[in-house]
């Protein structure tokens, strides 16, 4: 098993803001060791993903399925969606019976 590597340097790939936005996007509330711990764990997986192109796959096929499934398919069946209040039920932020999200910027 390998050791986390607590260093702050910016060696380590993820910065500590792009940690803190993705734990705020993601409404996680972490501590600031917690947000040090996960900029290191996302790093090694970065890493980790990484290191698959350096796979030599010249010789292998590209695989969409590989569990030989073959486009299954169902038939489009008219069901009743969610009412007004099941979708608000927990939506963050609300107003006037809508979803209230962040402007993009």
């Amino acid at each position: 098993m390998a050791t986390e590597d607590t260093n702050t340097s910016d060696t380590r790939g993820i910065e500590l803001p792009q940690v803190a936005r993705l734990s705020r996007l993601a409404r996680l509330g972490l501590s600031p060791e917690e947000l040090e711990r996960l900029g290191v764990q996302l790093a090694a997986i970065v890493s980790a993903v990484g290191k698959l192109a350096e796979a030599d796959t010249d010789h292998v096929d590209p695989t969409a399925q590989v569990g030989g499934l073959t486009n299954v398919l169902r038939h489009d069946v008219v069901v009743d969606g969610l009412s007004q209040e099941d979708a608000l039920a927990n939506a963050a932020s609300k107003e006037a019976g809508l979803l209230r999200v962040p402007a993009i910027q």
